[in-house]
């Protein structure tokens, strides 16, 4: 960040004389105050230094060939950097009131008659100088502080991000990038709100892959850890958008089915699923490839048929779920005694 304390560039002086002789006066008068001078014959060329440079300050004579002083301090009031820069004209003559009036006119802030008072000028001068430091200085501060503005946009912008991760990490599994346990159930908690007017529609489905154990034993964690992330990204791409999947925690997983409460609906998902996760899953690690097969039991639940809170449609779900492996697995089955295992 810029330092408020550092030293400013001393402050430019123009002054535009055609003759060298009032040059040389000027530059020996004007060695007495802090400022860098810059010399000019005539209007052209004030208007050349005027391009690319920042003067505090015009000293400029009227009477010069070519373009006079009323000319050169109308474009020299046009110049970007110097439109608002103070025009001193410094003249022998044109003192009555017409002249100084058109001079004005012209941008001139003020006069100074020849033959110069040096005390009058150098008062003058410095007033001038004093100004352009000021401003100079009050630029410096801005500067500095739209700075630290944007140090401060970008420190609350990383500490968003941070805070975002933070969020993202205590309420996702690390592994698959599902939302974790705890997500899922205050998900299902906002769905069976008491405060709203009807629970809505929908369906809790429990996921439980099959064979995961062996696979994990016979190709070890890293190749069981794929097999995870596979099943999960086959999983959510099985689903809709609006639709909610969850790792549970191990080889389990959750299902929210948002406003689907039709039995028979519900039903058919539950038997695509099982028929799409239980297609073989290639896995690739350093370069080497194998086949997993695995298969799911997914038990269902459907809101508020099977349940009006968070507890008793998990019951309901998580029994089912054991009940479809308890009747050999790759099956799903819908929470109720009425329903039976159906394989496919």
């Amino acid at each position: 960040m810029q330092d408020l304390n550092a030293d400013i560039p001393a402050p430019k002086i123009l002054v535009v004389d055609d003759t060298p002789a009032n040059l040389f006066a000027m530059r020996r008068l004007l060695s007495q105050v802090d400022a860098e001078l810059v010399e000019a014959s005539s209007g052209n060329e004030a208007l050349m230094h005027c391009l690319d440079q920042r003067f505090a300050l015009i000293l400029l004579d009227v009477n010069m060939p070519e373009m006079d002083g009323y000319e050169a301090a109308s474009l020299l009031s046009s110049e970007p950097l110097n439109h608002d820069t103070p025009i001193i004209f410094v003249t022998a003559a044109y003192t009555d009131d017409i002249n100084r009036l058109k001079g004005y006119r012209s941008g001139a802030v003020d006069y100074i008659a020849k033959p110069v008072n040096d005390a009058i000028l150098l008062s003058k001068v410095r007033v001038f100088l004093e100004l352009e430091t000021s401003r100079m200085r009050l630029n410096q501060a801005l500067a500095s502080l739209e700075q630290r503005n944007r140090q401060l946009q970008d420190e609350i912008a990383e500490r968003r991000r941070v805070e975002e991760l933070v969020r993202h990490q205590a309420t996702h599994d690390p592994l698959t990038g599902l939302p974790n346990r705890a997500l899922f159930g205050d998900t299902l908690e906002r769905f069976l709100d008491p405060a709203l007017p009807q629970i809505q529609d929908f369906a809790l489905l429990y996921v439980d892959i099959d064979g995961f154990k062996p696979v994990n034993d016979t190709h070890g964690h890293q190749v069981g850890d794929l097999l995870l992330q596979a099943f999960a990204q086959r999983l959510r791409s099985a689903v809709r958008a609006e639709d909610m999947v969850a790792r549970l925690g191990g080889d389990e997983f959750g299902v929210l089915l948002n406003g689907t409460g039709d039995t028979e609906t519900v039903m058919r998902k539950c038997g695509d699923l099982c028929a799409h996760l239980r297609a073989p899953y290639l896995l690739s690690r350093n370069g080497r490839e194998c086949t997993a097969s695995v298969g799911a039991s997914i038990g269902a639940a459907i809101a508020p048929v099977h349940g009006r809170t968070h507890d008793e449609l998990v019951h309901a779900a998580d029994h089912a779920m054991y009940e479809a492996k308890r009747s050999g697995k790759n099956q799903f089955r819908l929470a109720g005694p009425e329903s039976e295992p159906r394989r496919r």
